[in-house]
């Protein structure tokens, strides 16, 4: 810590405004009063500086000392990171309460990752081997299912003079690297990063594959791509902090970031106590093996908000520099804007629209930007992926708010929560009218080799009924669904198969909450097949009301609930039974 002292003259909630700051820097953190508070430099005027600080300022007076670091705000980057809960600034959570009780004492200052730990190092470079920024210089085994690989820092390249294999803390010398002009590099474990910059890449690629997160609504119609960005607004209780955790839990990332910003308590409990008895269908182990948490929840200092989406963001751009797909949930970022509008106010800042700051577009497009399918920084080729779902939470559930507005102007996928698809317990309760992708196209190819042309064709036909069922019912409510002719009437059922047999997920059901993209694809299939039969019998002078309550039909509403290794055989079954019944039914009529 610097011996530059600066001396507090004002202070507003979390704001602190210092003097005597010449040679501060903007976004530098100092520690502010006798109780070491962390705070951020957001404003310079002369030689006074505006301080966002990071904790509560109740107490603090006129007058007290504010040292300088001299260093932004950076997060430490190592192995545990995996399996740990952080708040805003990247303070361990479950270190803080052996210190300090159930309540964050001000001022504790808990190192982000364990100096004490050691791990065991295994290189993958010998001694004379040439590298460069990214290049991984050996590995960790964090948890059962992530390799933790030890990267060439950005900005630096040479040959390896030293490298050895052991057990080591994160702050122990492993490798001695000479950079281009002669001097000796030590690396540790651990590299650190400051959250405000984009952490470097080769080069940001179109991305052209989905990311499968095993719910059918948005596998199937409104897809995002790995490397791509979502947004999820919707009112009080339509269900954003569900879909986040469905995400969290069932997506094909390989890393998870959860970032819980400005929301309630209990639903980061929800969290805490949930993924840790979660098993990931893939690898068959707890899910919090592969999962960061990062908890700025509402009770806690409004300004680490802001703080907190940075920092998530930087250690997902971490582990995608390795070649992993990441998938990073915000929860909320309209928390994030409200603290931003909080602090604009007291910098006495122009206020936008509704009192958000002018540069409030521009802080989220930053935000989702830093997302991308990327080649990583190293000699030789390695990809990896930063996928970024923004949940949003307009007051009123009022779509035309700023936030949703910016957001909107900058995400391609827009998952629309409706409170009226909630109330129906109809989850997930995403508008399939509203809803839309921008990643179609690119996508199309990977869904056309992996699921066959059909699939895209019956997904396009299966909106193609749900939009015609939309206009219709604007028919029916002023005539009745009676009046109109019974190829109407099938478009009806056949849509309303599709949203409660299809749409329509038991997130509480074993088999129903993940569901596979080939049982996805097998299972729409089997809900559109039931309209040609359905045709063959109104042909033959069924009638319709026959046709839909047949009983083999409830075979189709209860499929959904197949196990995933039994679906192939008795989707096949199940189309048997609807095609007997349709016979059935066809020499009724005839008799």
């Amino acid at each position: 810590m610097s011996e530059k002292i600066g001396r507090t003259v004002k202070i507003a909630g979390p704001l602190v405004i210092a003097d005597n700051m010449t040679g501060a820097k903007m976004f530098d953190v100092v520690r502010v009063s006798k109780h070491n508070l962390v705070g951020e430099i957001i404003e310079l005027r002369g030689d006074t500086a505006s301080i966002q600080v990071y904790e509560e300022t109740g107490g603090i007076g006129v007058g007290e000392p504010v040292h300088l670091t001299n260093a932004p705000l950076s997060v430490e980057l190592g192995p545990g990171l995996i399996t740990s809960i952080f708040d805003g600034t990247q303070r361990p959570l479950e270190k803080i309460v052996e210190q300090s009780g159930d309540f964050i004492a001000r001022g504790i200052d808990v190192p982000s990752l364990s100096k004490d730990k050691r791990w065991t190092f295994v290189p993958v470079v010998k001694p004379g081997d040439k590298v460069v920024e990214g290049d991984i210089i050996g590995t960790v085994q964090e948890t059962e299912i992530i390799e933790h690989k030890i990267m060439i820092p950005p900005g630096l390249s040479g040959t390896v003079e030293k490298i050895e294999s052991g057990e080591f803390t994160i702050e122990e010398t492993v490798c001695v690297l000479k950079d281009e002009n002669g001097d000796n590099k030590e690396l540790t474990l651990m590299q650190k990063w400051p959250v405000r910059t984009p952490r470097p890449y080769k080069v940001k690629h179109k991305p052209v594959v989905p990311l499968i997160t095993g719910q059918r609504i948005l596998d199937t119609f409104v897809p995002v791509a790995k490397g791509g960005t979502a947004c999820v607004p919707g009112p009080f209780g339509s269900g954003k902090t569900v879909i986040q955790h469905q995400l969290a839990k069932w997506c094909d990332a390989e890393i998870i970031v959860y970032v819980g910003c400005g929301e309630r308590g209990n639903e980061m409990t929800d969290v805490l106590t949930e993924f840790p008895e979660l098993i990931d269908p893939k690898s068959g182990r707890p899910l919090m093996e592969r999962t960061v948490l990062i908890a700025n929840t509402s009770n806690m200092p409004v300004a680490a908000r802001e703080a907190s989406v940075y920092t998530g963001i930087t250690i997902a751009e971490y582990f995608r520099d390795m070649g992993y797909s990441v998938a990073l949930m915000a929860d909320s970022t309209s928390r994030w804007a409200e603290a931003m509008r909080e602090i604009s106010g007291r910098l006495e800042e122009m206020p936008g629209e509704e009192g958000y700051p002018a540069y409030l577009g521009r802080r989220i497009a930053e935000f989702y930007e830093r997302s991308g399918y990327v080649d990583c920084l190293c000699s030789g080729e390695r990809q990896g992926a930063l996928t970024v779902v923004g949940a949003v939470s307009p007051p009123g559930g009022d779509l035309s708010d700023p936030v949703v507005q910016a957001t909107l102007r900058v995400v391609r996928v827009f998952w629309s929560l409706e409170d009226k698809l909630a109330y129906q317990r109809h989850f997930p309760a995403i508008s399939w009218l509203n809803s839309y992708t921008l990643y179609t196209e690119n996508l199309n190819r990977w869904f056309s080799d992996q699921l066959g042309e059909d699939f895209v064709k019956q997904r396009q036909y299966a909106m193609a009924l749900l939009q015609k069922e939309a206009e219709l019912w604007e028919i029916v409510r002023l005539v009745g669904a009676e009046s109109l002719p019974q190829s109407d009437r099938l478009i009806l059922k056949i849509a309303e198969s599709l949203r409660e047999d299809f749409l329509q997920q038991h997130a509480f059901h074993d088999d129903d909450t993940y569901c596979s993209s080939e049982k996805q694809r097998l299972l729409l299939d089997l809900i559109l097949s039931f309209e040609p039969e359905a045709e063959r019998g109104l042909d033959a002078g069924v009638p319709f009301d026959k046709i839909a309550y047949m009983d083999e039909k409830e075979l189709i509403s209860r499929a959904k609930y197949v196990p995933h290794a039994d679906v192939e055989n008795e989707y096949q079954r199940i189309k048997g039974e609807i095609h007997k019944g349709i016979d059935r039914l066809i020499t009724e009529a005839t008799e």
